[in-house]
């Protein structure tokens, strides 16, 4: 089936349509708003890096994101006002023209407590409400509720004492965030186009002896090299600790016979991947054969329920129980049976499981973009498969954006052979690699 989703080159060009940053900056924006205006909360406060993204477009890069040093207010009716760190303030004046140039600039310098770095006695926790407080008090909202993503304690209480009833503003953001827009979407199956790549080079270079934190680094320099904004980790897990699945590399060996798998979470534009693929180095044993064969079977019947006025339900029902391969119960066996939706952030709405998605079902709708994987374990008691696929909704049914090889498992490496053949490979790497037959991508 004809893709419909391009893959455009990764810079602005006059004699091509590609992505339209305006656009985006102005359908993310809309969105939230709405949601606020549908709401009870008089604004929106958001100190979470990905959602003062969404509502700024504003990015002072990833070092910033776990340290909270940033915050936006979205007031009723307005635009969005932000504190940023230091310097960044003016840089965003004279370079976001949409957060400036204005007779009061709404782009402003002040950092936060920095999660806790901050001595108390410095009072900085009062400053910081008494400026929100400020802003709301301005436009007649301080007796409003005022929706929060995440916030630091002192400033919680700091705004209570000020008399500002504080409630959730997560789920106003994942209602904004669970359906992508166009320009989000192509910038999605762009950063998806850079992981081909980088399964590509680990495919080609996979050997015994190659360790694992080296897969790691070859990965990152693909996608740092094709323009990825940051390589956020890769999970790289091979031989005997595929099962149970660690979720971090190490520096082991890779030896002949080994599965190992890997998942690959890079940001291009903002925009994120959560790609599992799974290799075997050399050789495979009948045992991982059926381990992939039964981990693809379980992938293909979750993507081919995937289509608009189906459920989270619907697919996280077929998906084993927990305790059908090895574990006590399903928060034991969380997000190996799993989807999410994928966006600025890993992981965002719908989460699909067992664990809560059989009580709490969402219905999936056009234009969600989300991920999913399975895993299984091989007989053998040692070896595991991991398979993941990002997937875009649409009209009719669903389109697999990440297109590297994974309808059968994939020996890497140079294979081993005996007089009758090859010892106990799946088939000739080449053919495998070109077989017409992997993976018909549009659903």
């Amino acid at each position: 089936m004809p893709m419909s989703i391009p893959t455009n080159g990764t810079m602005a060009v006059d004699w091509e349509q590609r992505i339209d940053f305006d656009r985006l900056r102005r359908e993310r924006l809309a969105r939230i708003k709405a949601q606020l205006e549908a709401s009870e909360a008089g604004a929106l406060l958001v100190f979470d890096m990905t959602n003062i993204r969404y509502v700024t477009s504003t990015n002072i890069g990833t070092w910033a994101q776990d340290k909270m040093s940033r915050f936006s207010l979205l007031p009723q009716g307005d635009d969005p006002i932000l504190w940023d760190f230091g310097s960044a303030a003016k840089h965003h004046i004279l370079y976001a023209p949409w957060m400036g140039g204005t007779k009061e600039n709404r782009s402003r310098a002040d950092p936060t407590l920095l999660r806790g770095a901050m001595p108390p006695e410095a009072g900085r926790a009062a400053q910081v409400a008494r400026k929100i407080y400020e802003e709301l008090e301005k436009r007649g909202l301080q007796n409003e509720p005022l929706a929060v993503d995440i916030i630091e304690i002192p400033i919680h209480y700091e705004l209570s004492k000020l008399g500002v009833t504080i409630i959730d503003g997560q789920q106003l953001m994942q209602r904004a965030r669970i359906i992508k827009t166009k320009d989000e979407i192509s910038l999605l199956a762009q950063a998806a186009a850079q992981v081909d790549a980088a399964y590509e080079e680990l495919y080609r270079q996979l050997r015994p002896g190659l360790r694992e934190n080296e897969c790691v680094a070859i990965a990152a320099n693909t996608l740092y090299t094709l323009g990825s904004e940051h390589v956020e980790g890769v999970n790289a897990i091979s031989g005997e600790r595929c099962s149970p699945h660690p979720h971090l590399f190490s520096d082991r060996m890779l030896r002949p016979g080994d599965p190992a798998y890997f998942d690959i979470l890079h940001s291009y534009m903002g925009y994120r991947t959560c790609y599992y693929r799974t290799f075997v180095v050399g050789s495979a044993s009948q045992a991982q054969i059926d381990a992939y064969n039964r981990c693809r079977d379980y992938l293909d019947h979750a993507i081919s329920l995937v289509r608009p006025g189906a459920t989270t339900k619907d697919i996280a029902e077929i998906w084993p129980a927990a305790e059908e391969f090895g574990f006590p119960n399903e928060e034991a066996a969380f997000a190996l049976q799993y989807g999410h939706g994928i966006g600025l952030a890993i992981w965002e709405a719908p989460v699909i499981s067992r664990m809560v998605s059989l009580e709490n079902p969402i219905e999936i709708k056009e234009g969600m973009v989300f991920a999913l994987e399975t895993f299984w374990p091989a007989a053998d008691g040692w070896s595991a498969a991991r398979i993941e696929e990002e997937l875009v909704v649409t009209a009719n049914g669903c389109e697999v954006i990440t297109r590297f090889p994974a309808e059968e498992l994939l020996v890497a490496g140079r294979q081993y052979f005996t007089p009758t053949g090859p010892l106990n490979a799946v088939r000739d790497t080449e053919s495998q690699y070109n077989n017409p037959r992997i993976y018909p991508r549009g659903r």
